[in-house]
């Protein structure tokens, strides 16, 4: 059972009430986490904002899903875990490739050193040094790239938090977690 109240959509405030459409046309129905985060409405505007524009960045999707895969893994949220698998296999990833994302790995070089640097950023609570930066732009990612890699993490915490501290029930197929910490 959720600690806070997950809104309605039907009933929401109006501040809440367009987002909640928004997010509702987009999946088909309403996931939890932003029933539960339309208790404020501003905490709903940032999130949904953040998920449209990352959504056109230069990371792609599938990137950004392996990110939120990995990031949810290591921070031990059920929920984000089974979203995120849930998109990356709709974003054309295999259930192998979202498996090695939990762990920060891939078959890829170049997705390889973006999860590495995305856990990096986790456990060092976003402490990244110079030597971090060069394994990125050696594996081909541009500052663009790097920074956008950075936004899918911060993201990533932030809706890792809202579920764990919420404790908004699972709406999507439940996915095992390999390496919480």
């Amino acid at each position: 059972m959720s600690r806070i109240p997950l809104v309605d959509p039907a009933a929401a405030a109006p501040a809440s009430k367009a987002l909640l459409d928004s997010i509702t046309q987009a999946f088909g129905s309403t996931p939890n986490m932003f029933r539960a985060v339309a208790n404020a409405p501003a905490a709903l505007q940032s999130m949904w904002g953040a998920f449209a524009a990352l959504g056109v960045g230069v990371v792609g999707a599938r990137l950004g899903e392996q990110i939120a895969v990995a990031v949810a893994d290591r921070n031990g949220c059920d929920y984000c875990l089974a979203a995120h698998t849930a998109l990356g296999r709709r974003a054309g990833l295999s259930a192998d490739a979202m498996r090695a994302a939990q762990s920060g790995e891939s078959d890829d070089p170049r997705t390889a050193a973006a999860l590495r640097f995305a856990l990096k950023l986790v456990d060092a609570r976003g402490r990244a040094d110079a030597a971090d930066l060069a394994a990125l732009r050696e594996a081909g990612f541009d500052d663009e790239r790097i920074v956008e890699i950075l936004a899918h993490v911060a993201l990533n915490l932030f809706t890792n938090y809202v579920n764990l501290a919420f404790a908004v029930p699972l709406d999507f197929a439940p996915v095992r977690l390999r390496h919480a910490a």
